[in-house]
This record gives C-alpha cells, sequence and structure tokens, in this order.
C-alpha cells in the first residue's frame, strides 16, 4: 500500500476503535442509570456492549498486527549471525501467513453457520458482527503479506493455509453454492486430517520452536489450537466460535478499559503527585522514598494490567525520586521492575478477573480479589522491607503536617479512583463492567479537564496509544479459549489428574511441583494466555489433594508475576534493560535478592492456607 492509502487506514482504524472506547465506557453507565435511578432495564444492552466489546477486540488486533505488537517470547535467533537471521525470517514469513489463512476459512465458514437473519441486537445481524472476525484476520494476512521481504515465502505460506483448509473451504461451496464440497478438496481435507493426527506431536513441538524465534504467541496457541482440533476430527470452525465466546463476555470487556485508565494516569501528572504523597506522609522515616515506590508501580499495575507498561511509563520518575533520596540507580531499577507485577495480586487487578472468569465453576472473582490480598501485601512489604535493608542514606526529609496536607489535597482525586472503584464494586453498586468504565471516564476527566495534563485530543491521543497493549492481550484471549476448550474437551484435566495421583501421594510435593512448573510457565508464556490454558488443567487436580481453589488461584497468580522476573526470559527482565538502558546481566544481578525474597513469600504462602483464607 503507498504512503497516503496507509495513513487513510491507520486513521480509520484509529476512529472507530476510539469510538467503539467511548460506546464501552458510556453503555454501562446508561446502564447503570436506567436500573438504579429509574428501574428500567433498557432492552438488548447487555447484547450490545458485549458485541461493543468483541468489535472492539477485532480491531485492535489489527492495530496491534500493524504495529508490530503481538506479545512474543524472546526470538533466541536475537543474536545469531546474520545468514541465521534470514532463514528464520524467512520461515516465519511462511508459517504467519500459512496459520492466518487457516484461522480466515475456519471464521469464515462459520460466519453462514453462527447466526441466523433474524438475530440482532439493536437492528444489527449479530452475523454481521461476526464477521469482522475473519476480516481482522484477512486483513493480519494482507498486512503480513504485503512486505518487500520474503515475499515468495509469504505466498508460500498462504498456499499451504489452504491446503490445510479444505475442510472449511469445502463448508463455504455447501453455504455460497448450495453444492457439496468436490472432490479434491474432500481428499485434501481426508489428507490433512489423516497427517495431522499422525504427526501430531511432531507438529505441535515445531510450532512450540517457531514461538521461541519470535513468531507472535496469538499465531503460536492459534496454530497449535488448529492441528489439534484437526487431528481430533477437524471441527476447526470451534475456534472462532471460543473466540466469540470469550470475547462476549463482560468481564473480559472489563480488561481494556482498566488498561486505559492506568494508561490515561501513567501519561498524566498521577504519578508525581502520588509520588509527592507518600514523599510528604513517610520521607520522613528511613525507607520512606521507597514506600512511595512500590506503592506507586502497585497501583498502576493493578489498572494498566501489564507491568512492563509501569516500568516504562513510570521507572524513570522513581528512579530519579529514589537516586535523589541517596538510593544507589542499580537498587532504585532493581527495586522498582521487582515491584512492577505486585499489582496483579490486588483489586481491581485484571489477571485476577481472566482467572475467575475462566474458572468461574470453581472460583469466584469477589472471593478471589479477597483470597489475594494479604500475599500480596506481604509481599509489597517485603519488597519495601528489602528495600530499607540496602538504604544507607542517613539523610531524611523533616515531616512537615502543613506539606504532607497539601500534597494530599494535590493528589485527592487520584486517591480517590481505587476509593471508589473499590467501595462501589464491593458494595454491589458497580459491576465489574461498570466499574471499568467508571475508571476510564474519571480518569479522562480529572486528566483533561481537572489537572489540564492534556488536551481533549491529547487524551485520545493516549487511548490511541494503549490500544496495540489491550490489542495483543485481547488476541491472546481469543485464541487460548479455543485450545482451553480442546483440552478440556479432550478430558485433559482428568487424564493429566490420574497421571500425577499414580505418581504423586503428599499434598506437599504436589505444592511444591506446582511452584516448579508454574515458574516454568510465568517465564515462557504471558499471564493471560496461561491463566486460559494452564490453569482449567492444575484446578481438578488440585481439588483431589484439599486445596481450596482460590488458594490454588493465589499460588498461580504469585507464580505468575514471579516469573516475569525469573532468568533468563523473564519478560520484565528485557523491559527493564530497554527501560533502564542496562545491559540484562546487570538487571539480572540487581534482581537476585528481590527474586530470592518472593520466592520465599510464595513458599510460605503455598504451604500457610491461612494468608489466603483469612478473609475468606
Amino acid at each position: 500500500m503507498d504512503g497516503k492509502a496507509t495513513n487513510l487506514f491507520e486513521k480509520t482504524e484509529n476512529i472507530l476503535s476510539v469510538f467503539l472506547v467511548a460506546l464501552l465506557s458510556l453503555l454501562p453507565f446508561a446502564e447503570l442509570i436506567s436500573q438504579r435511578l429509574f428501574r428500567i432495564p433498557l432492552l438488548g444492552i447487555e447484547g450490545a456492549m458485549v458485541n461493543t466489546a468483541f468489535l472492539f477486540a477485532c480491531f485492535t488486533s489489527i492495530i496491534t498486527w500493524r504495529t508490530q505488537k503481538h506479545i512474543c517470547i524472546a526470538a533466541v535467533d536475537e543474536f545469531a549471525p546474520l545468514p541465521v537471521k534470514k532463514v528464520v525470517n524467512a520461515l516465519k514469513s511462511a508459517v504467519i501467513p500459512l496459520v492466518l489463512t487457516a484461522l480466515f476459512f475456519s471464521a469464515f465458514s462459520e460466519f453462514f453457520a453462527v447466526f441466523g437473519p433474524e438475530e440482532k441486537v439493536w437492528g444489527i445481524p449479530l452475523q454481521f458482527v461476526f464477521g469482522v472476525l475473519p476480516l481482522s484476520y484477512g486483513v493480519m494476512l494482507v498486512l503480513a503479506t504485503v512486505q518487500k521481504k520474503n515475499i515468495v515465502f509469504s505466498i508460500s505460506g498462504i498456499v499451504l493455509g489452504c491446503l490445510i483448509s479444505a475442510g472449511p473451504i469445502g463448508g463455504l461451496f455447501y453455504y455460497i453454492f448450495n453444492s457439496e464440497s468436490p472432490a479434491f478438496l474432500s481428499a485434501l481435507d481426508m489428507f490433512w486430517l489423516d497427517f495431522s493426527a499422525k504427526a501430531f506431536p511432531y507438529i505441535v513441538l515445531l510450532i512450540i520452536v517457531f514461538a521461541f524465534l519470535g513468531v507472535p504467541l496469538f499465531i503460536v496457541i492459534s496454530a497449535v489450537s488448529y492441528v489439534a482440533f484437526s487431528q481430533g476430527g477437524g471441527y476447526v470452525e470451534m475456534l472462532s466460535l471460543e473466540a466469540y465466546g470469550i470475547l462476549t463476555d463482560k468481564s473480559i470487556a472489563a480488561i481494556p478499559l482498566f488498561t486505559m485508565a492506568g494508561y490515561i494516569l501513567s501519561k498524566g501528572s498521577a504519578g508525581s503527585r502520588l509520588v509527592d504523597v507518600f514523599k510528604s506522609c513517610f520521607g520522613w522515616f528511613k525507607g520512606g522514598f521507597l514506600v512511595a515506590a512500590v506503592v506507586v508501580t502497585t497501583f498502576f499495575t493493578t489498572f494498566t494490567g501489564v507491568s512492563g507498561v509501569t516500568i516504562l511509563a513510570l521507572g524513570s520518575l522513581l528512579t530519579i525520586v529514589l537516586t535523589g533520596s541517596g538510593y544507589s540507580k542499580n537498587r532504585a531499577e532493581s527495586l522498582i521492575t521487582a515491584s512492577g507485577a505486585l499489582g496483579l495480586l490486588f483489586p481491581p487487578s485484571l489477571a485476577i478477573i481472566m482467572y475467575g472468569t475462566t474458572n468461574y465453576f470453581s472460583v469466584d472473582v469477589f472471593e478471589l480479589f479477597k483470597g489475594a490480598l494479604i500475599p500480596g501485601s506481604i509481599l509489597a512489604v517485603s519488597m519495601i522491607v528489602l528495600g530499607i535493608f540496602f538504604d544507607k542514606d542517613t539523610h531524611r526529609i523533616p515531616f512537615s503536617p502543613i506539606n504532607a496536607l497539601k500534597a494530599l489535597k494535590h493528589a485527592a482525586f487520584e486517591l480517590l479512583l481505587p476509593f471508589f472503584i473499590m467501595t462501589g464494586y464491593f458494595s454491589g453498586f458497580f459491576s465489574l463492567f461498570q466499574a471499568a468504565a467508571f475508571a476510564v471516564l474519571y480518569s479522562f476527566c480529572i486528566g483533561v479537564w481537572v489537572r489540564k495534563d492534556y488536551s481533549f485530543k491529547g487524551a485520545l491521543n493516549i487511548i490511541v496509544e494503549s490500544l496495540p497493549v489491550t490489542g495483543g492481550v485481547l488476541a491472546i484471549f481469543g485464541a487460548a479459549r479455543g485450545l482451553s476448550y480442546y483440552l478440556l474437551d479432550a478430558n485433559v484435566p482428568a487424564v493429566l489428574s490420574d497421571f500425577v495421583l499414580s505418581f504423586v501421594s503428599s499434598k506437599y510435593l504436589f505444592l511444591f511441583l506446582l511452584n516448579c512448573v508454574l515458574l516454568i510457565v510465568g517465564c515462557l508464556m504471558d499471564v493471560y494466555s496461561a491463566i486460559l490454558i494452564v490453569s482449567p488443567l492444575i484446578i481438578p487436580i488440585a481439588e483431589t489433594f484439599g486445596i481450596h481453589p482460590v488458594h490454588t488461584g493465589v499460588i498461580f497468580l504469585m507464580n505468575m508475576q514471579l516469573g516475569f522476573l525469573t532468568p533468563p526470559v523473564g519478560m520484565d527482565l528485557f523491559i527493564a534493560s530497554y527501560a533502564f538502558d542496562t545491559p540484562m546481566i546487570r538487571v539480572i544481578k540487581g534482581i537476585l535478592p528481590f527474586l530470592l525474597v518472593q520466592f520465599i513469600v510464595l513458599m510460605l504462602v503455598t504451604y500457610i492456607p491461612f494468608f489466603t483464607m483469612a478473609l475468606i
């Protein structure tokens, strides 16, 4: 595409996505007002909200692809010689279009069967809404193909994708032409189903290799799911059905809204205002600045849901605050990195929302929030205590009640946000979706009209900037849900449970092994795909050992946040290296004491259930 066409395409994407954000933020409030004030339900509003969330997920996944910000495992070929890199890039140029082609045809085939013409939401046929999913796959396929490099490999990938999509393409002949699938397509489909059944473990192993070569996790998980369904009978259309199912879940719809609220806050003066509060209130005693750093990083990650965003957005500011109080630069950066993921354990943590939504049959989101509160607090306190241990500075700021009150006054609106959200949600006044919508509107209004940190247009640009992050996460949700469905349908949790019980009889040994496995998962997978794929497998096994689902959930989430820091491939290590312009080896060396302390806390929480069950 030429420059003008590309710019027009990008502007159209951004405008549509911002419009959908506005709908996602305003519709829950319309629902709240109609229910609370007028006691009149708005007909079809739930369907409108969740389908708006689905459209938003589709458009933002395209934006994420265009900006090349899909979540990946760090590529192991990064330090390889140039000839090796060229070969790897050529292979990736074939694999990615192959998978996207298969996803496009499986979703397009289901487009004709999933909804009848009479099924509508506010007059819009649901079939057309669902049709945006194959459209998004098609656009991503075009974007992946129109490259000057490796075009031959890209076209080869599309051809192979068509070959393994013979079944869905045959379905299109039935729906469009009302005729049976041509004989050659049926033969190709049978060949692929037979081949995938025989070579299943080898194909999955090859896909995993490509994951380590930097292929986006969304593609990797989709590829595994597609092959799994193919070898299991060929109903690959379930992938698009499951993606639609999870992306129209109200709890899932809350996640991008909380992420945007965190982005809006982090780009304004909220961070510096909160730091001033904690400096003025706690700067008079040893470690006061450390309290400020840990609390602020934790606060922002509860909203953004991505610890890396917090490190990138606030890392420099907090480093200046800590070094200005006499803390060494290396220790400051290590503390900020180690505290970046603590917010996953505090409301309104997106990871907890995701875990509870995925495993709603076993654990309630509200109970999980309460169960994670004490372990999260212990982790935060442990980071503060360790930071104080390393603090050799004797200079203190005298406590001034006037300055403290002034700082509290200047940050009053920012401090009230978590209070409003938690009070509204835990009292039952807000639903989770409504709380997320409130967070976005509140943050937007504060930043634009109260603090005037940015103009109205500037705030919209910040929302646009956050779209690739939300799109990457939502794409993972859609892909991972299909694999999760397959694992449950194939009765893998029961098989795995029987296997574990045949070798492990001790509850305590199981918990130790569980932590080892989850730490590895936390290193290699993002938290959301791990929740969707791994958590449904471990809950039934844990229950056979008498472990409460809330306890299992807290252990799972603590391992995920610890996995972000675990060398050599913990995601936050790479982000910290980039954010602080520090060599990776120095980041790892600095993080080790904090990593050790967090592991000790993990062991305490694992073997002493009181910490998770006390508030339940």
